[in-house]
Parts: C-alpha cells; sequence; structure tokens
C-alpha cells in the first residue's frame, strides 16, 4: 500500500482536527474581544457597536465550527467575515500581511473557505442530520 493511501485513509479525522482546532482559536479572538480574557486586547471599554459585533459572530461561529453544527454555511459566513475584517482593519496599515497583522485573518479566510468545500469531517452535528 502506498504512503497516500495510507495517509488519505486518516483524511476525515485530519478534516476533524482542522476543523475543531480552528474553531478553538476562533472563539479565543471573540472571547477576547467581548470579555477581555486573555488579556492583551486593546479593546475599549465600552465596546465599538462593530468589534462587539465582530466578538459575538467569533464566539458564536466558533461554537458552530467545533461542533460541526450548519459547516458549510457558517465557514461561508466567516470566511466573508475574516475577507472584510482584514481590508477593513489590517490592509490600511500597511500592504504587508507580516506588518500589518493581518496573518491570521487570511488564514483564518482560507481554512474557512477550505471547509466551505470540504466539510465537517467526523463528529459533527452535521453528520447525524436527517
Amino acid at each position: 500500500m502506498a504512503l497516500s493511501d495510507r495517509l488519505n485513509q486518516y483524511q476525515p479525522y485530519a478534516l476533524t482536527v482542522l476543523r475543531v482546532v480552528t474553531g478553538v482559536l476562533f472563539i479565543e479572538h471573540g472571547v477576547q474581544k467581548l470579555f477581555g480574557f486573555p488579556p492583551g486586547g486593546q479593546f475599549p471599554s465600552p465596546l465599538p457597536t462593530l468589534i462587539l459585533v465582530q466578538g459575538i459572530i467569533e464566539l458564536v461561529g466558533g461554537l458552530a465550527t467545533i461542533v460541526g453544527f450548519f459547516t458549510r454555511p457558517v465557514a461561508f459566513i466567516l470566511c466573508g467575515n475574516m475577507a472584510v475584517a482584514y481590508f477593513m482593519a489590517h490592509y490600511p496599515k500597511n500592504f504587508f500581511p507580516v506588518n500589518n497583522g493581518g496573518d491570521a485573518a487570511i488564514l483564518y479566510c482560507f481554512i474557512f473557505l477550505f471547509l466551505i468545500f470540504a466539510g465537517p469531517g467526523l463528529l459533527a452535528i452535521d453528520n447525524n442530520k436527517k
């Protein structure tokens, strides 16, 4: 059995790990905006409406991503959300993502784009829908 064949059998598991880890990391951004934890974000109090809405999207979208609930539509929304976030918050600072702090937004955008097409993988609520 070729190495690629052996690795292919684990593809659904790898997709699940990618989905869950992405969701957990995405939630962290939302929790930091909404609750100031973990400390380190520079968000004014009270939060401006746009940052508040973004925090809610990140928290709810991250939870839905972790459990695999409406994975494709949620990923579509989050992909677009990260593209808009990049061009509104990061791109104006500098052209290069390494200089404007937009690396994570770009990576999230493309991971969510991948999830639109790949689906949730294993261990997802989407797999139990009839």
